[in-house]
């Protein structure tokens, strides 16, 4: 049985200008994408799972996000590639855009939709080969180098729910890996984790690879002036990107020199838990969950109903 959050109920002028700003999140991007379409067809992941109340929740999607792309980049060959292959420097708010929206798509979207997705951005990746400022050759579409970054969204995105919003038993956390494996065979992580020790000894396995660069603290400076969040939580930005750092293994931390500055204190962590145990309540009625609902002819409160799945 997965535990839910009761829906928190808005008035109708404060629900449509939170309805909107969280669509603006995604950007332009958005637009591209129906999710209460094709009437009827499932997603890669069932509606009756713990990825579609977990990846409802953006403020802890946001805080797991950065923090896989922290273990990604501690990684040589992913962070060089995403550097030298990516607009993220000139362009940073609309590559996030577009990768918290891939995220959305993955859980929520019609299977035929996160199918074409997945496929373009594979043919994208094919491109995308190069050499290491330490002399490594990579591609993107290298398997160990797919795995790796399966296996920190996955963590990012469930440490960051299992910390701030409630703890994930250790059968939600088992079936959270177990219904990521879809989309993961698509992308080509054929050998991503399927278990927390499997996550775990890939975590150990990385040990001696994973290492600081200014490209790290050029990342977290970028999203610490980023307008990423609308105006009227901006100000809670900064937190959540601590929060990130927050989140991640301390070994990790100290490779990545991330010293006790990016830790939370008492105040900042219970700010963190009010904002996403709020968000896990908020249910707006244009976001991708409620649409993939209506998709699926499930009502609009369906991942807010405390009910045995």
């Amino acid at each position: 049985m997965f535990r839910h959050s009761t829906a928190l109920p808005l008035p109708g002028l404060l629900h449509d200008r939170l309805d909107r700003a969280a669509t603006d999140l995604f950007g332009n991007s958005a637009l591209q994408i129906d999710f209460s379409r094709p009437a009827g067809e499932p997603a890669l992941v069932p509606a009756a799972s713990i990825s579609w109340i977990v990846f409802k929740n953006q403020v802890s999607m946001f805080i797991g996000g950065i923090a896989a792309v922290l273990l990604e980049f501690a990684e040589p060959k992913v962070r060089d590639g995403v550097w030298q292959h990516s607009s993220f420097r000139q362009d940073a708010l609309t590559r996030l855009q577009r990768t918290g929206l891939a995220a959305m798509v993955t859980v929520y979207g019609a299977r035929s939709q996160a199918e074409a997705m997945i496929a373009g951005v594979v043919r994208r990746h094919g491109k995308v080969e190069g050499q290491t400022s330490g002399g490594e050759t990579y591609k993107a579409n290298d398997q160990d180098l797919l795995d790796w970054v399966q296996a920190t969204a996955g963590f990012g995105f469930m440490e960051a729910y299992h910390r701030f919003v409630r703890a994930l038993s250790p059968e939600e956390r088992d079936a959270l890996f177990r219904e990521a494996e879809p989309a993961a065979k698509l992308y080509g992580a054929v050998g991503a984790p399927r278990s927390q020790p499997e996550l775990d000894a890939l975590f150990a396995s990385k040990r001696d690879r994973l290492e600081p660069s200014p490209i790290v603290e050029e990342f977290l400076s970028i999203m610490r002036d980023l307008p990423a969040l609308p105006g009227p939580a901006r100000p809670l930005q900064g937190l959540l990107i601590k929060a990130a750092v927050d989140i991640l293994p301390h070994w990790v931390r100290h490779r990545l020199a991330l010293g006790p500055e990016w830790s939370l204190n008492r105040l900042e962590r219970a700010t963190i838990v009010l904002a996403a145990r709020s968000a896990d309540r908020l249910l707006l009625r244009s976001s991708p969950p409620v649409q993939a609902c209506r998709r699926l002819n499930l009502p609009d409160d369906y991942l807010y109903r405390p009910m045995k799945r």
